[in-house]
């Protein structure tokens, strides 16, 4: 059986490893348009070692992960990070975040908000803003909670549904209404917190984020070399037909495929689709991109950076571009071990282009300009001995309301096409355990 997956990033190597697994026989084409594999993953060989300038860590918590990493033979790889912690900068000011709470989102109401109770149907979906401005007011949304979802999302807390980013809040909203209580976000989230102690208590204990030593490279050229595929660089795919029993691919590929598997963004797969399944086309392209940019800068010296894991900052922070800085050596221990300092710089949310198009030299400049204002720390003075600048153009899908639903949605029309898939970070959720879970249940539907 011929199987072409069209992308070459996580969620298309994975696919290929999880068939190879189950059909050793199985004649796999990997069809990449750009000229590298791993998609958004990359690392990058520093002078001082590899380093990521994409993702730089999963969500350890999730077991099915670790268990993933292991069959691939990296479980020696992984390694934890330190204890130190983030802050957020807003009203020209380092803050610590509160503890507890669910995406910075307090289970208290801050002092002079009105936490009332409201209507709520389970199932429904509003966006993370509307509802913590409407129970706790702005400040916590455009300080606290946009710098928080904006690390993660590139995205605003008024751009991300609730039901997609923040699920434990939405199940705990469903939960008390479907329980006849009253339902406030005070409770919802002191509801998530109660659900939060209770698996500490009857579960293993591991690390809530880890990484690998090597970087990322480690796990997409594990991938690479063990999934039995053919991977084609530089193989853009303009079209997929119908061919007999078979698909065929204009662009890539060769003779008819018994089975594709789409694994690019949303838009790219509407595109894609447009012969086979074109009524996934309004779905698919509901769903928005947001471009960001990543500075990774290493400095000869780490005096004066502060011992945190990093920053992120406010919304509409005035003078400040970036969105966020990542403190990585001061973070991973394996990396402070190279001595100097690693810092990385990101730039971007949904909707803001500029930042994530700007000249480098700008973009550096802002990037070790905004570092001094925040931190105090002289990155020009410290020695900047290395930059890499990655550009990520549409890198990440925006979770908006109703996202699952439009998810649900465009892969009842695919399904309606046997032979065909369509995975990645657009469907499975943000994060590298869960864009792995999404290829492999794609796979074993595909299978049969």
């Amino acid at each position: 059986m011929r199987f072409a997956i069209i992308g070459a990033g996580l969620a298309g190597l994975t696919a290929a490893y999880e068939i190879h697994k189950a059909d050793p026989t199985a004649q796999i084409d990997v069809l990449e348009a750009g000229e590298r594999i791993g998609g958004k993953l990359f690392t990058v060989p520093f002078a001082s070692g590899p380093t990521d300038i994409g993702a730089e860590a999963f969500l350890a918590a999730r077991s099915d992960a670790v268990e993933f990493f292991t069959e691939l033979g990296l479980a020696d790889s992984l390694v934890s990070p330190s204890a130190a912690k983030s802050q957020y900068f807003a009203g020209g000011a380092l803050h610590a975040f509160p503890a507890g709470g669910v995406m910075g989102i307090p289970s208290n109401p801050p002092a002079g908000a009105q936490d009332t109770a409201f209507d709520w149907t389970p199932g429904q979906d509003i966006s993370v803003g509307a509802l913590v401005r409407r129970q706790y007011g702005d400040e916590i949304v455009d300080t606290v909670v946009s710098s928080l979802l904006g690390g993660v999302y590139s995205s605003t807390a008024d751009d991300l549904g609730v039901r997609a980013s923040v699920p434990a809040l939405a199940a705990a909203l469903d939960q008390l209404a479907e329980a006849g209580e009253p339902v406030t976000l005070s409770a919802a989230v002191k509801a998530v917190e109660a659900q939060r102690e209770a698996a500490k208590t009857t579960s293993e204990t591991r690390p809530v984020f880890q990484t690998f030593k090597g970087g990322y490279a480690e796990l997409y050229e594990a991938l690479a070399e063990q999934c039995g595929a053919d991977i084609h660089l530089d193989s853009f795919v303009s079209a997929i037909t119908k061919d007999g029993e078979g698909f065929a691919i204009k662009g890539g590929g060769e003779g008819t495929y018994d089975k594709v598997i789409l694994a690019v963004p949303a838009p790219t797969a509407a595109v894609l689709l447009c012969d086979l399944a074109p009524a996934t086309a309004p779905h698919l392209r509901a769903i928005k991109l947001a471009s960001s940019a990543v500075v990774g800068m290493r400095f000869d010296s780490s005096e004066g950076l502060p011992d945190n894991s990093g920053v992120l900052v406010a919304v509409n922070e005035p003078g400040i571009t970036a969105k966020a800085f990542t403190f990585s050596s001061k973070k991973w221990p394996h990396l402070e071990a190279r001595g100097g300092a690693l810092v990385r710089a990101s730039f971007g949310r949904l909707g803001d282009e500029a930042s994530a198009r700007m000249d480098e030299d700008l973009l550096v400049d802002a990037a070790l300009d905004d570092l001094l204002t925040i931190t105090g720390f002289d990155g020009r003075a410290a020695g900047l001995g290395e930059i890499f600048v990655q550009r990520w153009f549409g890198g990440l899908p925006a979770y908006g309301v109703d996202h699952i639903a439009t998810v649900s949605a465009a892969r009842a029309e695919i399904a309606a096409v046997p032979g065909v898939e369509a995975i990645g970070a657009w469907a499975g959720g943000v994060g590298v355990p869960a864009v792995i879970a999404d290829a492999q249940a794609a796979v074993h539907r595909l299978l049969g």
